[in-house]
């Protein structure tokens, strides 16, 4: 007679489930603790074979870890330099902070506040209606409206806030299209099958808007230094590697380098294959051809539609007007601060060097200053009784305050501070030299090797830790292979922001996915032409029209010969210090 099977006691079950809960909800926790702890060999090593860069590499590793995976969250990784390089006698305290607000983090804050500025008083909106009005009201023209906009408010703001101020647009007209019937908004059951309570999946047409909208954010944020983070990471890290350096990254000369081919023919390239991608172009048979066929002879009814809007709206208050004058003037003051094609106004004022954060800055202070309206004066020779209300200024400290994220302060001098403690250990040079192979390859494929090398790495984590993490090494490299670290480094930094693959790739990647429930697998399907047009046309800017706009890339510079020796002794002293 066969043995009973014994039961499985509760308490086996029960703690069985909750080891499996424990792991699925506390990894974090847990990540925490055991990422120091193993790596703690390479700690120890450092410490008795008197190898400063190894030290340093075990920070790095913990906080690249720890970006990639967000056990703690992305902001208080940031902070790890703080604690950690003055206690290893790499940095003193002072010279770690004062990474956490140096003037590109105040540019940064600065673009956003001016943002936040335009939001607050509903700009964006009239300048979305009016240029998608313009450019016409049939759902290809729709969306190239929706790319223009999107695209032209990410050369000035940052491209996750102009993301974010396009999407309600972006859904305001989709649900115009679904009530007037112009064309499907939604798939079917048999589409996209859907669970009970799961919000209603996007058509393929309907998702392209929200990808226009975000790809071209993404696009546009390259075309100047405050419209994405990367562009300031590499900013701050190459003037604080360089700062001998003859080539000032300025405004101008960095918009002259991006806008021609890295913005205006990526857009046009990334504007066709959402057309064949997703609206059925050279596929007018097609049912998807059919319906947008359909959608177009009705036009003119989106276009009243869009005109009562604009309409409702009324005309442009004096509050609008104001920030318009003020946005001008900070695009101004930046183009004109020293243009280097005629003497710019912060060479004729007799003070010290006037950077693009006190341009910013003042521009700020002016939206904060200046009241919205100024009814005012006809008070000021009156009578009483006098309004009891204060006059409200052009944006509202309790609205910047809870819109602005402050974080990304700690991102961005996290970033500067590690990436200033790797030059001075010598991590760059340690990591530069395990990649001397490369100097004996053609410079065109080591160009194109870290593009692919960096276009991967910012698929999976964000673009800004990736900047962070590989630019130095990049700079250290192009010391070793001897040639101009712009041509190494402007490159990578662009790409770091043109990957279209994952939500976790770029901010409006991730927008779009939240805010319109949008599916990882449709972001990857859509995104594929857009990387690889955003790969080839970085690469060929960097060989043709960089090279004509930034000659001095052509070889390697007299100043970066002396750096270079000058820099050796001075780690040499660095690493004295940290002997004694």
């Amino acid at each position: 007679m066969a043995e009973p099977i014994e039961p499985v006691p509760n308490e086996k079950i029960s703690a069985g489930r909750g080891m499996g809960k424990c792991c699925r909800f506390h990894w974090r926790g847990k990540l925490t603790v055991v990422v120091p702890i193993i790596l703690l060999p390479m700690l120890i090593h450092g410490y008795t074979s008197d190898l400063p860069e190894i030290v340093c590499l075990y920070l790095l590793v913990i906080m690249a870890i720890f970006w990639i995976t967000e056990a703690i969250p992305l902001y208080l990784t940031s902070l790890f330099p703080i604690m950690f390089l003055p206690v290893a006698n790499f940095l003193s305290s002072d010279d770690v902070t004062k990474h956490y607000f140096s003037g590109t983090v105040v540019m940064f804050y600065g673009g956003l506040v001016v943002a936040l500025a335009i939001e607050y008083c509903n700009l964006h909106q009239r300048i979305a209606l009016k240029t998608i009005i313009l450019v016409g009201c049939s759902p290809r023209r729709l969306l190239c409206g929706c790319m223009l906009v999107s695209s032209f408010m990410s050369l000035w703001i940052s491209n996750s806030a102009g993301t974010a101020m396009m999407c309600p647009i972006v859904k305001a007209v989709l649900n115009e299209m679904e009530s007037e019937k112009i064309f499907d908004v939604f798939m079917t059951q048999e589409e996209e099958p859907m669970e009970e309570g799961e919000p209603a999946h996007l058509s393929k047409v309907a998702m392209s808007f929200y990808f226009g909208v975000a790809y071209s954010a993404t696009v546009g944020g390259c075309g100047t230094l405050i419209g994405t983070g990367t562009n300031l990471v590499f900013k701050g890290i190459y003037e604080n590697t360089f700062p001998s350096s003859k080539e000032e990254v300025s405004f101008p000369l960095f918009m002259a380098y991006t806008v021609p081919l890295v913005v205006i023919v990526n857009m046009i390239c990334i504007y066709f294959s959402l057309l064949i991608t997703h609206m059925a172009l050279f596929r007018s048979g097609s049912k998807t051809g059919q319906a947008l066929k359909k959608a177009t002879d009705n036009k003119d009814q989106v276009e009243v539609v869009l005109r009562q809007r604009l309409k409702s709206m009324g005309p442009m208050s004096c509050h609008e007007i104001q920030v318009v004058i003020v946005f001008t003037l900070m695009i101004v003051l930046l183009f004109t601060r020293k243009p280097g094609v005629f003497t710019g106004w912060s060479s004729l004022i007799d003070a010290k060097p006037v950077g693009t954060s006190s341009t910013v800055c003042f521009c700020v202070i002016l939206l904060f200053a200046l009241p919205t309206q100024y009814t005012f004066f006809k008070y000021c020779c009156g009578k009483a009784p006098f309004p009891a209300r204060t006059i409200d200024s052009l944006l509202s400290w309790d609205f910047l305050h809870r819109t602005c994220p402050w974080g990304l302060c700690f991102l961005l001098g996290g970033g500067f501070a590690l990436a200033e403690a790797c030059k001075v250990s010598g991590v760059t040079k340690y990591i530069a030299n395990s990649m001397s192979f490369a100097s004996k390859m053609p410079l065109v494929s080591v160009l194109l090797i870290l593009l692919m090398f960096t276009l991967f790495c910012s698929a999976f984590t964000s673009n800004v830790v990736v900047a962070n993490i590989v630019l130095p090494i990049y700079c250290e490299l192009a010391f070793h292979m001897e040639v101009h670290p712009l041509l190494l480094t402007l490159p990578t930094c662009l790409i770091t922001s043109l990957v279209f693959l994952l939500p976790v790739s770029t901010p409006p990647n991730a927008i779009i996915c939240g805010y319109a429930h949008i599916k990882s697998k449709y972001l990857m399907r859509a995104g594929l032409l857009p990387t690889f047009w955003g790969l080839l046309l970085v690469f060929v800017n960097s060989i043709s029209w960089g090279m004509v706009v930034i000659p001095e890339m052509k070889s390697f510079p007299d100043w970066a010969k002396e750096y270079k020796n000058k820099t050796r002794g001075h780690i040499i002293d660095k690493l004295t210090l940290y002997d004694t």
